[in-house]
């Protein structure tokens, strides 16, 4: 089954779960990535920090709350990679249309994420064991996201 909406759409980011974010953000750091941005979203229990990775981002996320999705991620697999990301002009109408095609979704609307972005997500099992993350950017809130783009 095709699905032209996700392949059209742009990487922008992958989501990494640390246990220490400031210990992890250091480790990059210490690499050579510069820090693009640091932020809380305290409606799905998270913080989080950016790093400039080519035209995406790498995002590193700690849990700040043991019971929402990602502390309960981290209890039961530990840090790692959590999921991919891809740019989308329009949330709902792509979750619409995927949700058409039979694809397996954990949103069926788009809601807010850092910076404003609108984001949702797909079932693993719709990404071969991969969650998949759509954003959608917000111009206005965007923190100089235009540049290559949740």
């Amino acid at each position: 089954m095709s699905h032209p909406l996700l392949a059209d759409a742009e990487f922008h980011h992958v989501g990494v779960v640390v246990a220490d974010l400031d210990a992890a953000a250091a480790s990059y750091r210490s690499l050579g990535f510069d820090e693009h941005d640091r932020f809380a979203v305290p409606a799905q229990g998270i913080e989080a920090v950016l790093f400039r990775l080519g035209a995406g981002y790498l995002e590193l996320i700690t849990p700040t709350d043991p019971e929402g999705a990602i502390g309960r991620y981290m209890a039961k697999r530990g840090p790692g990679m959590h999921h991919a990301a891809y740019r989308v002009d329009d949330v709902d109408a792509t979750l619409a249309a995927l949700a058409d095609q039979g694809v397996e979704l954990i949103d069926t609307v788009g809601r807010p994420g850092g910076h404003g972005w609108r984001v949702a997500f797909l079932h693993p099992r719709a990404g071969a064991g991969v969650l998949t993350e759509l954003v959608e950017v917000v111009a206005s809130t965007d923190s100089g996201q235009n540049a290559h783009r949740t």
